[in-house]
């Protein structure tokens, strides 16, 4: 009964695994990509015993010779090849239970990835109200963008040039007469 859920736990390791940075990915198969990385966040690697040449070595031996994946089952093998290597001191059996402890629950990690920066400098370069010129027209007081209607110069078929200040003011000055 044991055996039976901790193989639930595996599965459920390597569906998580197995769907890591691919959108289109089921999690019936895992890339030699996201093996490495199983490898290595549930510290199958170790430096010493298993290196990551070694898990590249496994996952080549398992997989079918025109297939660039690896099924449960042939994940399951890539592990018994992996677990005596992983754990010298320890009986085949042992050294297979261990190896799935290390795996059991666990989940791709997110370390390594880019934060947005928050720095003075980035602070003072995204602040518009600082913006002079042109750059300023691009964004309404409030510091939103404007869009297209920021970046391109949009044809205002009134008669009078661009900017004019007095536009709109003609018949206003000719009745005055």
């Amino acid at each position: 009964m044991a055996e039976g859920a901790d193989m639930t736990f595996l599965l459920v390791s390597f569906k998580k695994f197995a769907i890591h940075g691919d959108t289109k990915a089921t999690g019936k198969e895992m890339n030699g990509k996201n093996w490495a990385k199983l490898c290595k966040d549930c510290k199958v690697i170790d430096g010493k015993n298993v290196t990551s040449t070694d898990v590249d070595i496994v996952f080549s031996k398992v997989k079918a010779k025109n297939s660039r994946v690896i099924t449960y089952e042939e994940f399951e093998k890539a592990l018994q090849e992996l677990a005596p290597k992983r754990f010298k001191d320890q009986s085949k059996e042992e050294a297979l239970q261990s190896i799935h402890k290390l795996i059991e629950g666990k989940e791709p990690s997110n370390t390594g990835i880019t934060k947005i920066a928050k720095t003075a400098a980035v602070d003072r370069l995204t602040d518009t109200s600082k913006y002079t010129g042109s750059h300023r027209e691009r964004f309404d007081e409030s510091g939103k963008g404007k869009g297209r209607g920021g970046r391109e110069e949009l044809v205002e078929n009134t008669g009078y040039v661009a900017a004019y200040k007095n536009a709109g003011t003609y018949e206003e000055k000719t009745k005055a007469k």
